[in-house]
């Protein structure tokens, strides 16, 4: 009696526990209410004109959300990656100019009231789990370099894909080291 209880013990632990699954750790901070209104792009916006065009945009909200979607798609494919080095999560000396653009570009008229997604990634190397870790404690180290920046953190969100999201998938050092970054996406 005593072993099958055991028994029926161990067999409903293994079928509870099932296979693990690859879900990205999320930090749920939102962004708070949005302005109301915003000024007219300036000078200061420099390299945010190239991406919108030359002419005058005011707050997104009020132009078409076809248009308005592909200006956020425009802003958000001009904002730069960040690379990191193996199993590491500071931001590297050549790394540093790329999140001066990105907080100038986030800071900018045209973007001020966008909330910044921040994308963790790593490598293959490590477990899923220590590379879901990995890819959030980069994420966050951007953060807290673009809010040292002036950009709000309410703003910004973080997710980490861990070794999930690769953009290359070949198994060599230079893949690899492609494939450790933080990337941006843009949410109305």
């Amino acid at each position: 009696m005593k072993k099958s209880f055991v028994l029926a013990a161990v067999v409903a632990a293994l079928l509870m526990s099932g296979c693990s699954q690859k879900k990205p750790e999320v930090d749920m901070t939102k962004q708070e209410a949005a302005e109301e209104t915003a000024p007219a792009v300036t000078e200061a916006d420099r390299g945010i004109s190239s991406v919108v065009g030359t002419e005058e945009v005011g707050e997104l909200s009020t132009i078409p959300e076809n248009v308005r979607m592909a200006k956020i798609k425009e802003i958000e494919a001009s904002a730069k990656k960040i690379y990191f080095d193996f199993d590491k999560y500071n931001i590297r000396p050549d790394q540093e100019p790329r999140v001066d653009e990105d907080a100038r570009l986030f800071s900018s008229d045209i973007a001020k009231d966008l909330t910044i997604k921040i994308e963790g990634n790593c490598d293959e190397w490590g477990t899923d789990e220590y590379n879901y870790a990995l890819g959030l404690r980069r994420a966050k180290t951007v953060r807290d370099a673009l809010a040292i920046k002036g950009i709000d953190e309410s703003r910004m969100t973080m997710i980490s894909y861990g070794e999930s999201n690769p953009v290359c998938t070949e198994h060599n050092r230079e893949c690899w080291a492609k494939n450790r970054r933080v990337e941006f996406e843009l949410l109305p």
